[in-house]
This record gives structure tokens, C-alpha cells and sequence, in this order.
């Protein structure tokens, strides 16, 4: 009778808690979507309105000996600032388009997935702590680094599928329609996860699962120069991504549970390698090797990081 008096008690307390984590998720899940959503949709209108009156393309065309200079053709260019200004899945329609060799397909999704969604994205490292200046030059460096050392290290005889998209010019009505049903689509999924996110983790947190992940995590997160406060967030970026993830590492620092110091650090890091998961995937699905899309950058991440706080320990001097 004890024993199942206890039981009852026991599974009360586990069923009280988790009722409480939803409460207490919910307020957090709306205020961070909202603010998040107030930046995505007007800035996903305004590169619209720059790729329909083709000022995306005139960009590109002074950009193009940049990465003629890295060995890649010019119409990289519009692939990279397109990736820049929208997302992984706008640059991948483009890199489709365009009769490309298999190396330079591997190239560019590479620099792309260290630079796309830069407004978005670096509004979230700013947030949790980072200097948008800093994490703008960071992440554009970063590519470019990535790319020069992709161009020197990858053979030459990489395949790939051979997918060719017509890209057309199409009306403002089109575009437009096309835009508002992918913005309600993409609200819903923000929404969504954000929400579902929120509630994990605060369910994680109050059943210790975090301070158990913190604890398996900390002889990589030595390696990577990052301290163990930031373990879960740098799970989060790297399997949610920067955006979707934004929710974890914001309340991870106005909760205290990072500082924004550590958070600067993880940030040099994610802001080189984040969404390991599903952003090579899609490149996958187009013919591109995954290990060129993931290894770089996760050794990048690393070096920038131990970049950050050697010049952090000659400032101290």
C-alpha cells in the first residue's frame, strides 16, 4: 500500500511538472516567434522586391571577379548573395539552374551554408550577446575561406546530378502569391517548432537532462574551445539551426544560464557551423558529397573560436 501510494504520488509529481513546464513555455514560445517573425517576413518582402527589379543581379555582376579570383565562375556570385539575402533553399533552386561542374556545386554549397540568411540569423547572434559587425565579417570571411580552401583541397572528378531548373521571369502577382502562401507556411512551422522547442527544453531542463547532456558534452566542447554552460544551445544550433533555435539561446542568456561572454563564444562558432542536419541534406539531394559540407565547417567553428580567445587573452595582457 505504501509502495503504490508512492507510485501515485510520484507519477502526480512527474505529470504536475511537465503540466508546468507547458505554462511556463508558452508566454516565452509566443514573445520570441513574434519577434522573430517581425524581422523574417518584412526582410523576405524586401529581397522580393530586389530579385523582381533584378538589383540582386546587378550586385552579383560587380561581384563576379571576386570569385572568378577563387577559382569559380561569375554566376557564383549571384548564388552566394542570393543565399546571403534569403535562405538555403533559394540558392539551391539557383545552383540547379545553372550548368555548374560537380566540384563547383560543392564549393558553393559549402559557402553557402556558412553564409545565407545573414539578416535573420545575425540578428539572433546579436541578441544573445555579439557584435553584428563582428558576426557579419566573421561569417562572410568564413565562406570565403571555406571556399578557397575547398577549390585547392576537392579532385576533380566529382559528379553531379545533372538537374537543370529554367529560371523564368515571372509577373509581381506570381512572385507575390508565391511569397505570401510560403510566409504563411513558414509562420506556422516557426510557430511550431518554436513553441514545441520551448516546451523540450524546459522539460529537459526541470528533469536534469541538460545538466546530464552538459556533462557527456564536455570533452568536445574542450576541444572546441567552448564553455560547458553552452553545450545545449550548441546542440540546438546544430541540429535546429540558427532561426528555430533562436528561442533556446536567448532564453539561455536572459536567464543567466549563460553569460553573454560564453554566448559570444559560442557564436563564433555557430555562426561558422549550425544546422549540420538538415541545410547539407538538401545539398545532398542534389549530388553533393556531405562530408565536404560538414567537416570544414565544424573544424572552421573550432579554429575561429580559439581565434576569439587568443586575441581575448593578449587584450588581457
Amino acid at each position: 500500500m505504501i509502495q503504490g501510494n508512492f507510485l501515485q504520488t510520484n507519477n502526480q509529481s512527474v505529470k504536475a511538472k511537465l503540466i508546468s513546464s507547458v505554462r511556463e513555455s508558452i508566454p516565452k514560445a509566443f514573445a520570441t516567434t513574434k519577434w522573430l517573425l517581425s524581422i523574417m517576413i518584412p526582410v523576405s518582402f524586401a529581397v522580393l522586391l530586389l530579385n523582381y527589379t533584378g538589383v540582386l543581379a546587378v550586385i552579383s555582376g560587380y561581384l563576379a571577379p571576386v570569385f572568378e579570383l577563387i577559382g569559380l565562375p561569375g554566376e557564383s556570385a549571384f548564388v552566394l548573395l542570393t543565399s546571403i539575402f534569403t535562405n538555403i533553399y533559394t540558392a539551391i533552386a539557383i545552383i540547379t539552374s545553372l550548368e555548374l561542374e560537380g566540384r563547383v556545386v560543392t564549393i558553393l554549397a559549402a559557402m553557402c551554408l556558412v553564409s545565407h540568411g545573414f539578416i535573420v540569423e545575425t540578428t539572433v547572434l546579436k541578441k544573445t550577446g555579439s557584435s553584428a559587425i563582428r558576426m557579419l565579417l566573421v561569417r562572410l570571411m568564413g565562406s570565403f575561406a571555406i571556399g578557397i580552401f575547398l577549390n585547392w583541397a576537392l579532385p576533380t572528378d566529382l559528379v553531379h546530378s545533372q538537374t537543370h531548373v529554367l529560371v523564368q521571369k515571372e509577373s509581381f502577382n506570381v512572385m507575390f502569391v508565391d511569397w505570401a502562401w510560403s510566409s504563411i507556411l513558414l509562420s506556422f512551422k516557426v510557430i511550431v517548432l518554436i513553441t514545441l522547442l520551448m516546451i523540450l527544453q524546459r522539460i529537459l531542463e526541470v528533469f536534469g537532462v541538460i545538466k546530464l547532456l552538459s556533462k557527456i558534452l564536455a570533452p568536445l566542447q574542450i576541444v572546441m574551445g567552448l564553455p560547458e554552460s553552452t553545450s545545449f544551445s550548441w546542440i540546438v544550433a546544430n541540429t535546429l539551426g540558427l532561426a528555430y533555435g533562436s528561442a533556446i539561446m536567448i532564453e539561455q542568456v536572459e536567464e543567466g544560464k549563460m553569460t553573454k561572454s560564453e554566448a559570444d563564444l559560442l557564436n563564433h562558432h555557430i555562426a561558422i557551423s549550425h544546422s549540420q542536419l538538415e541545410d547539407p541534406l538538401l545539398f545532398v539531394a542534389i549530388g553533393v558529397p556531405l562530408a565536404w559540407l560538414i567537416i570544414p565547417r565544424l573544424l572552421l567553428g573550432i579554429i575561429v573560436v580559439w581565434i576569439c580567445r587568443l586575441e581575448r587573452f593578449l587584450r588581457s595582457l
